[in-house]
This record gives structure tokens, C-alpha cells and sequence, in this order.
């Protein structure tokens, strides 16, 4: 009796598949990065068939992609506190992408809609923190667009990136951690690496030594990187320290001792890969600034 129900719920979860797939093709919905991370975090699946049979319901009637993730999200989320954040907390984490444009492998659950960049990373990790009670901003002003309105060509990203980090500071004092998400430009078995039979994208921080208290910043920067050594062994490819002519050598790290640059997987890394490592990122992350 067991072996057909597990068949059964298996063949449900593979009609619903096969419809959201189908429904995509055939609409070609187009959702952003936000929205498809809210898909993601969403989630709440057990593979319960009756949970099932209403998503197929629902992706036929709203004409939105079915909800899928690994259910690693769903049970790592179900072990924290409830939500503490409110209105009135006050803001203590700040993400954001110089360059917001990078993408990864376009998304195995909605492959007609969208290509996934690294500002997924964002709005998943906002979630988790703010559920664990560390209020996250999420940017979502656009630095092409401020290259454009100021004649700037890409390579001034990052000072695009910090007019905002200037502007969110004076709207959000309370502000101390900053975050600038990225991605590497290696192929797949560069940027891979799988921990007790789960894929994850590696990660790689960057520290700019043309800024004049760069140890701050890596002293941070290492207490993230031990921990993740710690708890995800190869995890992370290391602290790569940049300087010298030709390179930027600061990206933004004078702004405060407590921003970091971080690269999480490259632009052949699955969604899958990428959310695995932005949950061990969020673990991390929240043990040192708690300690």
C-alpha cells in the first residue's frame, strides 16, 4: 500500500510538472526575479496529494508557473523561530548587486519566463533573515539606469552601486551589514561542488586592498569564510584580495568595516545549486553576527 502511494504522489508531482511546463510554453508568462523567488519561498509542499492536486488547480487557473523547490528551503525555515522583524524593527542588513545583470543556467522550473540573476540570491536571504528576526532591504533600484542617466559605461558599477548605498544610509541609520552579491564567470565544474549528496554553487569573497582599512573588512569577511569551512568543507574557494593598477581595489568596502563582496556560483549554476548555497550563506552569516 505504501509503494503506491509514494507511486501515486510521484506520478501527481510529475503531471503537475509537466502542466506548469506546458502552460508556460503555450502562455509565455514572464516573471521577475522577485516574483520567481517568491515562488520559491512560497513553498510549503510536503507531497501531500491533495496539496498537489490544488497547485495543478492553481496553475491552471491563474496562469502562474506551479510552485517548486528543494525542500531543504521549506524544512531549514521550519527549525527557526517564528518571525520577530516588524514595522517598527529597525533595518540592520542591506543587499544589493553592482552588477544586478549577471545570470545563472535559465531556471529548470520556469524555463520559458525566466533567467535567473543574482538578485534571487537577494530576495532569498532577505527572507530567511527577516524570519529570524534580522530586518533586510533589498535593492531594487537600477544601476543601468543610473549608468545611463550619468553617461557612465559598466565599469563605473560600483559607483553607481554606492550612490545608493549613500542614499539608503541617510534613510536607514541603523543599517551595519552590506552585502554585494555576485557571481563568477567560470564554467559549471568551477563553480560546483556537492556536500553530502546535495549540489551546491561555490562561493568566493572579494576583498579590495586599495581601501585604507581593508583589514576590517577582512577580518569579517574571514569569520564568514571560517564558518562556512566549518560547517560546508569546500564550500568556499577562499578570499581573493584585489589591487594593484587596473583594478577597482575598494568596491565600496571603505563605505563600512562590515561590507562584503561575495560571488555565489557562476552563470552555468542551476537555481537548485544557487538556493542550496544562499540557505548555508544565510547559516553562516547569522552565526557570526550572532556571536
Amino acid at each position: 500500500m505504501k509503494k503506491h502511494k509514494k507511486l501515486f504522489t510521484f506520478s501527481m508531482i510529475t503531471l503537475g510538472i509537466i502542466l506548469s511546463f506546458k502552460q508556460l510554453e503555450s502562455s509565455k508568462v514572464k516573471i521577475s526575479n522577485k516574483e520567481f523567488s517568491k515562488l520559491i519561498i512560497d513553498n510549503t509542499y510536503n507531497y501531500d496529494t491533495n496539496i498537489i492536486s490544488q497547485a495543478i488547480n492553481y496553475v491552471i487557473d491563474n496562469n502562474d508557473p506551479i510552485k517548486l523547490m528543494s525542500n531543504e528551503y521549506t524544512k531549514y525555515l521550519s527549525n527557526t523561530n517564528e518571525p520577530v522583524v516588524t514595522e517598527e524593527t529597525l533595518p540592520l542588513i542591506y543587499l544589493y548587486n553592482s552588477h544586478q545583470t549577471e545570470e545563472y543556467k535559465p531556471s529548470t522550473y520556469a524555463e520559458f519566463s525566466i533567467n535567473p540573476t543574482v538578485l534571487m540570491n537577494n530576495y532569498i536571504l532577505e527572507d530567511i533573515f527577516n524570519k529570524n528576526g534580522f530586518k533586510t532591504i533589498v535593492e531594487e533600484s537600477s544601476i543601468k539606469e543610473i549608468l545611463n542617466n550619468n553617461n557612465w559605461n559598466y565599469n563605473y558599477s560600483y559607483k553607481a552601486s554606492r550612490i545608493l548605498l549613500e542614499e539608503t544610509i541617510i534613510n536607514h541609520p541603523s543599517l551595519k551589514y552590506f552585502i554585494d552579491i555576485h557571481r563568477d564567470s567560470l564554467p559549471h565544474n568551477k563553480t560546483t561542488i556537492t556536500i553530502d549528496n546535495k549540489d551546491y554553487a561555490k562561493v568566493i569573497f572579494l576583498i579590495g586592498l586599495e581601501n585604507p582599512n581593508y583589514e576590517e573588512n577582512l577580518s569579517f569577511t574571514e569569520k564568514i569564510n571560517n564558518k562556512m569551512n566549518e560547517l560546508y568543507p569546500g564550500l568556499s574557494k577562499g578570499i581573493y584580495k584585489k589591487g594593484g593598477p587596473g583594478v577597482n581595489g575598494v568596491y565600496n568596502q571603505d563605505f563600512s568595516k562590515y561590507t562584503i563582496l561575495i560571488e555565489i556560483g557562476g552563470y552555468e549554476n542551476t537555481t537548485n545549486e544557487v538556493l542550496n548555497t544562499a540557505i548555508a550563506f544565510s547559516k553562516c552569516f547569522m552565526e557570526v553576527i550572532n556571536e
